[in-house]
């Protein structure tokens, strides 16, 4: 990257940052960037959209609207987390962040991250309830379970990021400090660090592992059962209920199948972009509902 400025030795170490990003595309940061930016922008409209109507329409008074609503309001964090600052970096030379603030998005990031994937896996549990106990349904998925779920799933998600966050704070970076990532993602920067960090690349794969691998095996599990139930089921009840399935199948999927560097920026913006867009086209009570809204506003 020309014109970085590199810190190679610092006694009381770094002060800042250089997110090095995708400066390498050269000219074509600006096309990245339009793109990038009008796709936060739906990001932001849309998921608001959901937790508009999904929280204001009485007809979606449902545990399934209540974790959606969740869902995009987690989706609408991670992406800032990142992505506003990316776009800064695309219209300057060199994008600097603080140590602080750096460490700070490292954190939300990856929590961030991982709560979207917990919360995905207490709607799957949702919809095991629903199609496998439909009649004690709405006595198992009272709204105190549903906010004990939501808690544990944010909890979940500090207990195997903060931890990480917290040991590669308290190493020494004395230099060089440019990252090579559009934002301060963990292990670029713990690749700065002046210190042995192969411990601290043990503690924080054993976490990852255990933070991705749970609610990975706990998703298939509820659909495994799902489909024993399913199996059971004439074919409009077993088509009626696919249906309702279909949309979280679609971004679980999505979800878990991003990878680094470029895919993980079109993860970044993909998932919460396309989620809003999933749960609408394939939902006709919250089609409904947003046409009731957006009628009601536009005729006053």
């Amino acid at each position: 990257m020309e014109g970085t400025i590199i810190i190679s030795t610092c006694p009381d170490g770094v002060t800042f940052f250089i997110l090095q990003g995708l400066s390498s595309l050269g000219e074509k940061q600006m096309i990245l960037f339009v793109i990038l930016l009008l796709g936060y922008i739906v990001i932001l409209g849309g998921n608001s959209m959901v937790i508009f109507v999904t929280l204001t329409d009485p007809k979606l008074d449902s545990p399934m609207y209540f974790f959606l609503a969740n869902l995009s309001f987690v989706e609408m964090a991670f992406t800032t987390s990142s992505i506003p600052k990316m776009l800064s970096g695309f219209l300057s030379d060199v994008s600097i962040i603080s140590v602080p603030g750096c460490f700070l998005q490292m954190h939300f990031f990856s929590q961030l991250s991982i709560t979207v994937s917990a919360i995905l896996t207490v709607m799957a549990y949702d919809r095991y309830v629903a199609i496998c106990n439909p009649l004690h349904y709405t006595s198992i998925m009272t709204r105190p379970v549903q906010l004990l779920l939501i808690t544990g799933a944010w909890v979940f998600s500090v207990v195997f990021t903060l931890p990480p966050a917290i040991i590669a704070l308290l190493r020494p970076y004395c230099g060089p400090n440019v990252v090579k990532h559009g934002w301060c993602d963990l292990s670029s920067v713990r690749r700065l660090a002046c210190a042995d960090t192969s411990m601290d690349n043990i503690v924080s794969l054993s976490l990852a592992m255990v933070a991705l691998l749970t609610p990975g095996s706990l998703i298939l599990t509820s659909y495994a059962l799902i489909g024993v139930s399913l199996a059971r089921m004439a074919v409009t009840q077993r088509l009626k209920a696919f249906g309702t399935c279909s949309a979280h199948l679609t971004v679980v999927t999505i979800s878990f199948s991003s990878v680094r560097i470029i895919v993980a920026v079109l993860y970044t913006a993909l998932t919460p972009f396309l989620n809003p867009l999933i749960y609408s086209l394939r939902n006709k009570e919250l089609q409904e509902s947003i046409r009731r809204i957006l009628t009601k506003r536009l005729l006053g």
